[in-house]
């Protein structure tokens, strides 16, 4: 692991997004600004057939849309590897993935695949709809297309500019558009479809994977993260950032996070035999006791260093598929020698925060990378712990509970009688804290109610 510049490190290091801050719901119903209508993720509805004998009439609400969904997923096949036709067909079915959303490809089984060979490959994505906005890998090697990872040469297009150019060993690289983006349509919007790979030493590595991602929808769970600044001081540049997380969350309906500082040496650099991990951001060239742990259903595991996105091992340093065989859902690492600069790893505010507010493994975890040409991204894409919003009908109120709502961002509730408006003003959103969100709307003879951002 080289350093980085440190004047470039030290600004790199400021590049933390927005979603620093912690979500309590505090409503208010005098605000009068601009409504946008914003992205829709479904819509609960009663029905509006009439019929006295049973009572009112509920309304139907819409919900914002906060993630891809799987009919929304492209899945690759390499048709000449056996675990990946195998891996295809078992995750096709448990996601339930149209098969005109296949494609299917031929690669030779290596770690590196040639620009020209991965041209042709990456050709076979015009049989897709422009519906598809992400994309999964159904193999584990090739892990690399030249200069870049496979997950970001099949997302961006094989580019020299997502490569370091300096002609020294490691250098900058062009930043991605999907970093922090509030975009839940990536291809539409940005032109990027976020890849992901589905990866593992064997097939039955990978299906326990599958499982663990689809185990993990909806489960909101509580905890717990673990944060670790480690004597490694040249993989450990992410540590700045680690108070702040634990700071932002540490309240009731929030996340547990520990931040483990061990720079000088005094403590241990690992967790071990510790139940319930659902994070682990860490740095080091390898990192000992991980399968001591377990880990939740759709956690998320990654650890600084040169060269843990070769797949399924990485030589002297560890493979972040070693991170996915000992149980958790999703990992990431470089394939390139990438210096030590922090765009081009996970920031850790950034994709705590996608995951919560609803976002699936991929986009929390791509949106999270500045600088993303040599990074792998590897796990299942569609993992989504804290997905479901849910709306339940009392006879004064309408209470939607969701965790789209994130701080410092306005929302508001708006009526109608019609689906497609005019729409009115019902109340105002606010949130303070991180955490999932009860609103509780006032019953009226409206037939539709929509909760919009805002600002």
């Amino acid at each position: 692991m080289r350093l980085a510049a440190p004047l470039l490190l030290s600004l790199l290091l400021l590049a933390c997004g927005d979603d620093d801050s912690g979500t309590d719901a505090a409503f208010d119903a005098s605000s009068d600004g601009a409504l946008d209508g914003g992205d829709r993720d479904g819509a609960i509805d009663a029905g509006h057939d009439g019929g006295t004998d049973a009572g009112p009439v509920d309304p139907t609400v819409i919900l914002p849309r906060v993630a891809i969904e799987a009919s929304e997923l492209g899945l690759l096949v390499n048709d000449d590897d056996p675990q990946s036709v195998a891996v295809a067909e078992a995750y096709r079915v448990a996601r339930g993935i149209p098969e005109a959303n296949v494609v299917h490809v031929n690669l030779a089984i290596a770690d590196v695949l040639s620009p020209e060979d991965f041209e042709v490959a990456r050709a076979s994505l015009a049989s897709l709809s422009d519906d598809v906005q992400a994309l999964a890998l159904s193999w584990t090697r090739p892990y690399r297309v030249g200069c870049m990872s496979i997950t970001a040469a099949f997302a961006l297009g094989f580019d020299m500019i997502y490569c370091n150019t300096t002609g020294g060993a490691c250098g900058p690289t062009a930043a991605g558009t999907t970093y922090d983006s509030s975009s839940t349509r990536p291809f539409t919007d940005h032109g990027v479809r976020p890849t992901m790979m589905l990866a593992g030493a064997d097939t039955d590595a990978v299906l326990a994977l599958i499982d663990r991602g689809v185990a993990s929808d909806d489960t909101f769970p509580a905890g717990d993260g673990y944060l670790v600044r480690t004597t490694d001081m040249a993989r450990s540049v992410r540590y700045p950032t680690f108070p702040g997380v634990v700071e932002t969350w540490s309240h009731e309906g929030g996340l547990s996070f520990t931040y483990i500082d061990n720079a000088d040496g005094s403590g241990e650099n690992v967790i071990a035999d510790t139940e319930d991990v659902l994070f682990y951001f860490t740095g080091l060239a390898r990192v000992p006791s991980i399968e001591t742990n377990t880990y939740l259903p759709g956690a998320i595991a990654d650890h600084l260093t040169s060269f843990g996105g070769r797949v399924p091992t990485a030589g002297g340093q560890m493979s972040a598929a070693e991170w996915l065989a000992a149980g958790a859902t999703g990992s990431f690492g470089t394939v390139v020698e990438p210096c030590n600069y922090t765009s081009k790893f996970p920031n850790v505010p950034v994709v705590v925060s996608r995951y919560f507010r609803g976002e699936t493994l991929i986009e929390a975890y791509w949106k999270s990378v500045l600088w993303p040409g040599e990074g792998l991204f590897a796990g299942e894409p569609l993992a989504r712990p804290y997905g479901a919003q849910t709306v339940t009908f009392e006879s004064d109120a309408i209470v939607i509970e969701t965790n789209a709502i994130a701080p410092r961002e306005t929302w508001a509730v708006e009526s109608a009688d019609d689906e497609d408006g005019p729409w009115t003003l019902v109340m105002d959103v606010s949130t303070t804290e991180w955490r999932r969100s009860t609103v509780r709307v006032p019953r009226s003879d409206a037939a539709f109610f929509r909760l919009v951002r805002t600002d």
